[in-house]
This record gives C-alpha cells, sequence and structure tokens, in this order.
C-alpha cells in the first residue's frame, strides 16, 4: 500500500482521512470511553496495514493500566517513565520508536514487537492515557502516522470528554 515515498504520503494521508470519517460514525451517540476505545483499537488493528498490537493504557495512580486491545496479551501495569508506552505518557507528547531492540528500558510484552509508536491522550494539560501501536516490521511508523493517529486521539476524547 505504501510502494514510493510520495505515494506513501498520499495513500497514508487518505487512509487516515478514511478512518477519521469511519470513526467518528463509529463513536457517534456514544460516550463511555471504554466501549469507544474497544471499538477504535479495533477498527486500527483491523485497518492499519503491519500491526501485531493496538490498544489503550489509562492513567491510574500514577501508572498506566491495560485497557481495549486487539493483539496478543499485553502487560497489565506499566510504570510513567518506563518503557516506551511510560516515556510517552511522561512527556505527554508521541514518541515514534523505529527499533524497540534498541530503545532503553523496552518492556518486551510480544517478542514479534519490533517497532513502535505512542500517542498520548489529554484533556488540557492532564493526562487521561496512551494509545500504543506495534509493529513486526521495524521502521513501521512514521510523522504521517502520528499527525493521523493523533487526528483519531482528538476524535475519541472529544467523542466521550465534554468541553
Amino acid at each position: 500500500m505504501f510502494q514510493s515515498a510520495e505515494s506513501s504520503l498520499t495513500s497514508k494521508r487518505e487512509l487516515y482521512n478514511q478512518l477519521a470519517s469511519q470513526l467518528s460514525s463509529l463513536l457517534a451517540g456514544e460516550r463511555d470511553l471504554i466501549a469507544n476505545a474497544a471499538n477504535f483499537s479495533s477498527l486500527i488493528f483491523h485497518s492499519l496495514p503491519d500491526l501485531n498490537w493496538a490498544g489503550f493504557y489509562f492513567e491510574r495512580d500514577g501508572e498506566l493500566v491495560l485497557g481495549p486491545f486487539q493483539g496478543q496479551p499485553a502487560c497489565v501495569r506499566i510504570k510513567i517513565g518506563q518503557g516506551v508506552c511510560g516515556a510517552g505518557a511522561a512527556k505527554c507528547e508521541t514518541v515514534i520508536v523505529p527499533n524497540v531492540h534498541e530503545f532503553p528500558g523496552h518492556i518486551s510484552c510480544d517478542s514479534a514487537s519490533n517497532s513502535e509508536i505512542v500517542v498520548p491522550l489529554k484533556k488540557g494539560e492532564r493526562l487521561i492515557g496512551v494509545l500504543d501501536l506495534d509493529s513486526p516490521l521495524l521502521s513501521r511508523f512514521d510523522e504521517e502516522d502520528a499527525v493521523g493517529l493523533e487526528r483519531l486521539v482528538r476524535i475519541l476524547l472529544a467523542s466521550v470528554i465534554a468541553e
């Protein structure tokens, strides 16, 4: 799907536009975070190529606790600042890791994972949790994915948190 650099950006952009539309429709009228996160993780897992895990961790008392996901069983609790998810939560910014085996303190829940992207879920300055995607491919994620996923996270948060 993402052959050349130019078509890659166009294809990804189009795919994320389609996903934004689908996600908005899927979440319309539902305000429950867990229900919407479950449908979100399923949509992403089945729509984005080359993923082996897609899901959420929610902030609870200074740590990340596993939420809805698609893929192999996962670590249940991650300390803020630990691993890729914890680093994304601590920084409150998107983290792209081309090779998780080179990331200091990487937590290996699935040995098949080779790259990862973590997108924080924030309401104002408050961290709610993170979206975590893993891939068996090295360097699977890039800035185009970050932009697309951040847009999808905003749709999720708008569906469950009143302004």
